[in-house]
């Protein structure tokens, strides 16, 4: 099975806030940023894995700030971490001004495992990492992976 790099995945994509994305206090409703950042993860697993895949659960999912009607909303997943058939992806989300200067809003961590062809758990290939932050965030997925761990044997 190859091995990939996080590079090899990476995943960007923009968003205007429209009228149909605000909740009743005209900003941008935490649903439809929670889909955006679903199908982000998605498709950085999808490269990585080259695979069908399915979201198994959603860590850490802050929201910093606010985002409002005519908002350029830029989101950027990365894999963090790959296990046997599953895999972390980093999305961070950021409110865009006209001048092109980023203002982060949101930042979730998202499980995903990879499919074979049966729908069943499948192994996905090893992640590359290769800069002093990708080893980072690998350490910080195996500690969010033993939160995880706790909470299902603990019920939550």
């Amino acid at each position: 099975m190859t091995e990939r790099k996080v590079a090899d995945s990476l995943v960007e994509t923009i968003h205007m806030v429209r009228p149909q994305h605000l909740n009743s206090a005209g900003r941008l409703f935490g649903g439809t940023l929670m889909q955006w950042i679903d199908e982000v993860a998605g498709l950085v697993a999808k490269r990585h894995t080259h695979m069908n895949i399915t979201t198994a659960s959603v860590d850490n999912l802050n929201f910093l700030r606010s985002a409002f009607q005519k908002d350029v909303v830029v989101l950027i997943g990365k894999m963090t971490y790959v296990g046997r058939t599953s895999m972390e992806v980093r999305v961070d989300t950021y409110v865009e001004s006209m001048d092109g200067v980023r203002k982060p809003i949101n930042r979730a961590y998202v499980t995903l495992v990879a499919l074979g062809e049966d729908g069943n758990p499948t192994e996905v290939p090893k992640l590359i990492t290769e800069t002093p932050g990708e080893k980072m965030e690998w350490e910080g997925a195996l500690k969010r992976r033993e939160m995880r761990d706790l909470r299902r044997k603990e019920g939550f």
